[in-house]
């Protein structure tokens, strides 16, 4: 059978929610473009996107406490966590754009109110959580936020966290009430669903092999047809990575300069879920800790309430776990053939500085469940074992890199590696992640199509009304942007009903 060979203007690989956003984006500002969607699983948000693979924070830095370091001289360094929120706040505004539009019908079927709260024990905790919180609260993006070391008031708040608490340990937490919950697997697929009605074409079963530079500056993409078990060729001008996990090895197979130098380390997760819905009941928030010494910043313990398939549900974690899989669907030798002659010194370097965190990532693979429920009572101390089930969460890859930090340095967060000419972008590293999609690929759009960036910048204001400005420095219209958002997205008490 002849290979089938096709040209288009751009290749998304993966249908997370990163090519979703990218592809809702692009049809909205390029209509005419033709695009076609490569996916190895049977459907559109099944990797890292899934429900059941995050944590459906809606990352705004309300409750994270490793989005705010102490500094030397004890004061609050808060410049991440007003940079999250304000990524944050673009994607807000493009979800409300796409209600607007009756592209997405029903938000609460993605997005829910949740408080986010942030919850330490012991003097020392108790004493950053309060300037954590005077710091945070005088700026305009986090008005409305709560603090109290009043047992009374915090059973109020968490009566399942303060249930069956005994001991005399200072114990402090600060709470907002703009918090959201957001399915991202639910968002992910209907953003697919959307762009099937734009013409574009999605390819699902579909893995893509290699990426190849042709001799007239396209790319071309070796593509297997699962289900035939064919192969086919496409080729387009601008390919963008979106694989989760499985980012790495495409942008390696790519060769430009930009992907030398460049590891990753596979982390994987576990959530305690809670099968009693009379417990379920009795919380409503997210509550997040501070992680453990030694512990990497994406294991902050937390305490989440969670809408999956319109249930309430209740999940603690994450247990974090090494394996060497890059995506839940992977292989075993992900992490061996993610090491090439560029890059082996980097993962070197990285494996004997971070040799704390490998033993960390082992012991915690150790964890038996009576274990894991130890930690949950820290959490509730009235936490019974049977009432606790495990899920298993999505495959992260931190990236690996040298910075001026130090060669091989782990980075946590998310990061966009593209072509010096914009005609390939990959997306690689994990938390805050799907929150900031949209940031995230407003920086693709002007990395790789910035001839366009003029032409485009009316539509995208339209869509992002924020776009290019600091709102914590327009506090007018920070309120303005919130409220109309909160509004849009039925986040507001008096929820809108839309036809």
């Amino acid at each position: 059978m002849s290979n089938r060979q096709t040209r288009t203007d751009v290749i998304l690989i993966g249908a997370g929610v990163m090519s979703a956003t990218l592809g809702a984006l692009l049809k909205e500002l390029a209509p005419e473009w033709e695009v076609k969607v490569f996916e190895k699983l049977a459907g559109a948000g099944e990797e890292s996107s899934n429900e059941w693979n995050n944590a459906g924070t809606g990352h705004a830095a309300l409750c994270e406490l490793n989005y705010t370091t102490e500094k030397a001289d004890g004061s609050i360094d808060v410049g991440k966590a007003i940079k999250v929120n304000e990524q944050f706040q673009l994607s807000r505004q493009f979800w409300s754009y796409l209600v607007k539009h009756n592209i997405i019908r029903n938000p609460q079927d993605f997005i829910m109110p949740i408080p986010h709260m942030s919850l330490v024990q012991g003097e020392q905790n108790v004493s950053f959580l309060k300037k954590r919180f005077e710091a945070l609260s005088a700026n305009p993006l986090f008005q409305g936020m709560e603090f109290s070391d009043d047992p009374k008031k915090l059973k109020e708040w968490v009566p399942l966290i303060m249930e069956g608490r005994t001991g005399d340990e200072p114990i402090a937490a600060t709470r907002i009430e703009s918090g959201t919950d957001v399915n991202f697997g639910a968002l992910t697929r209907m953003l697919f669903e959307h762009l099937k009605t734009q013409n574009v074409e999605i390819n699902y079963k579909h893995s893509v092999e290699d990426i190849k530079r042709t001799s007239d500056g396209l790319w071309q993409v070796k593509v297997h047809d699962i289900h035939k078990g064919t192969t086919e060729y496409h080729t387009a001008k601008f390919v963008f990575i979106g694989g989760g996990g499985g980012s790495l090895p495409l942008l390696q197979k790519t060769g430009i300069p930009e992907s030398k130098q460049i590891g990753g380390f596979p982390v994987s997760g576990l959530f305690l879920v809670c099968n009693d819905p009379k417990v379920v009941e009795q919380h409503h928030a997210k509550v997040y800790g501070k992680a453990k010494v030694g512990a990497p910043p994406m294991s902050v313990p937390h305490l989440d309430t969670r809408y999956i398939d319109n249930k309430k549900a209740l999940l603690f974690g994450p247990f974090a776990g090494f394996s060497p899989k890059f995506l839940k669907t992977g292989s075993n030798l992900d992490l061996i053939s993610s090491v090439k002659p560029n890059n082996v010194l980097t993962m070197l370097a990285a494996g004997m500085k971070e040799m704390a965190l490998t033993k960390y990532l082992i012991e915690q693979v150790m964890l038996s469940h009576e274990k894991r429920m130890e930690e949950l009572r820290e959490f509730i101390p009235n936490a019974k074992s049977e009432d606790w089930g495990i899920v298993v969460a999505g495959q992260r890859v931190q990236v690996i890199k040298d910075t001026p930090a130090g060669k091989g340095t782990l980075q946590f967060g998310t990061e966009v590696v593209s072509a010096a000419d914009g005609s390939v972008a990959a997306l690689l590293g994990a938390s805050p992640g799907a929150s900031t999609a949209v940031h995230v690929m407003l920086e693709v759009l002007q990395k790789c199509f910035p001839q366009h960036m003029k032409e485009w910048e009316a539509k995208i204001m339209e869509m992002i009304p924020s776009y290019g400005m600091a709102l914590e420095k327009n506090p007018e219209f920070f309120q303005e942007i919130h409220t109309s958002t909160a509004e849009a997205l039925g986040l507001s008490e008096k929820k809108p009903v839309y036809s």
